[in-house]
């Protein structure tokens, strides 16, 4: 039977509004997407996103990036065998231990920092953070014992105790052991931008453990990033993060055990040889440059182990956005990073400080 013009008009706009359909799913299908592959290195969750038009491209770099962790992993570990374990051992035995060309330029750039810092964050305190039992993957909740806690406070090892010639590494304090896991991840995400951009990656987002780097956006909007609150499940901030800006938080609430109610967590304070007590949480943000991922990560440690003192080290590293939750559960924030801020509702009022 013929149809009428009228189902034939119907027929006809049925075919053309499926044309429009199918031509919007193929443009769809042209746009870029969000490719993403995790992983689990330096004791952490790795999440790698990459926003590009090719599935191949993207697999391809995001490997490579893993595989680098897993080199970085292996070589960088402060307990299982590695080229920092080996120089450890040659340093207690009083000897000079020729190292890489990587590893002497991260053990120069860490005297750096630590000196920068007054020393609270030092990657030379590896034997006091063993003896708090934070050099194993499972940790028990035991108090270290209060002679040798005193013996390693007395020889004060200090990455100042190094003296690096070219390869070479000595240490006129036998006591040193160098443990790089507050700054191995920042180096990481430095390594994985230079990877990333390498394989013609231009817009990633790199995330070990809650340190984070981004590389360029996300279409047109910036990549965003939640900061966690240090004692609730929920975001304490949000931040849009930009190209080549990295951010690292230290807290109290990532590796810590509890004994009587009291936490005690990895942060140690060379000090008193004690978890650093005063901050639950403290975040900075590096802005664009060479280093930006390493500085995310290394000068966070300092201020947080400050306590009330915070802002003084953060100014020392030349970082001027910066969040710190005090143990009180106050919050201070610097001017700048405020300006940056999307604040959840239900959020204790912020301290702005200059």
């Amino acid at each position: 039977m013929n149809s009428s013009p009228r189902t034939g008009l119907r027929a006809a706009a049925r075919k053309a509004l499926a044309g429009l359909a199918l031509a919007g799913l193929l443009t769809a299908c042209s746009q870029p997407e969000l490719y993403h592959q995790e992983s689990y290195v330096f004791g952490t969750r790795v999440d790698l996103t990459v926003y590009g038009d090719s599935r191949e491209q993207a697999t391809e770099a995001m490997t490579a990036v893993l595989r680098e962790f897993d080199r970085l992993h292996y070589a960088l570990h402060a307990w299982k065998p590695s080229e920092v374990t080996r120089l450890n051992e040659g340093l207690a035995r009083g000897e000079t231990v020729v190292v890489s060309d990587e590893l002497a330029a991260l053990l120069r750039d860490a005297q750096r920092i630590a000196e920068l810092g007054d020393g609270l964050f030092d990657p030379a305190l590896g034997r006091l953070i063993a003896l708090w039992g934070f050099h194993d993957d499972e940790f028990e909740p035991v108090l270290p014992d209060a002679e040798e806690l005193a013996r390693i406070l007395a020889a004060r090892p200090s990455m100042a105790d190094l003296q690096i010639d070219g390869n070479r590494v000595s240490s006129r304090n036998p006591m040193v052991q160098i443990d790089l896991g507050g700054y191995a991840k920042g180096y990481a995400l430095d390594r994985a931008a230079a990877i990333l951009r390498g394989m013609g990656v231009d817009n990633a987002l790199i995330n070990i453990g809650g340190n984070v780097m981004a590389l360029g956006a996300k279409g047109k909007t910036p990549w965003r990033l939640a900061i966690q609150h240090p004692r609730e499940p929920r975001p304490l901030a949000i931040l849009p993060l930009y190209d080549g800006e990295a951010i690292g938080t230290s807290g109290d609430y990532q590796r810590f055990f509890e004994i009587d109610g009291k936490r005690y967590s990895h942060l140690l304070d060379p000090r008193t040889g004690y978890p650093a007590e005063g901050t639950q949480s403290l975040s900075i943000l590096a802005l664009p440059g060479e280093r930006a991922g390493t500085w995310s990560d290394a000068a966070s440690k300092s201020p947080f182990i400050a306590g009330d003192d915070w802002l003084r080290y953060t100014r020392a590293y030349g970082i001027h956005h910066a969040l710190r939750v005090a143990d009180d559960g106050r919050i201070e924030v610097t001017r700048e990073l405020r300006a940056r801020l999307q604040i959840p509702s239900g959020i204790g009022p912020m301290i702005v400080v200059d």
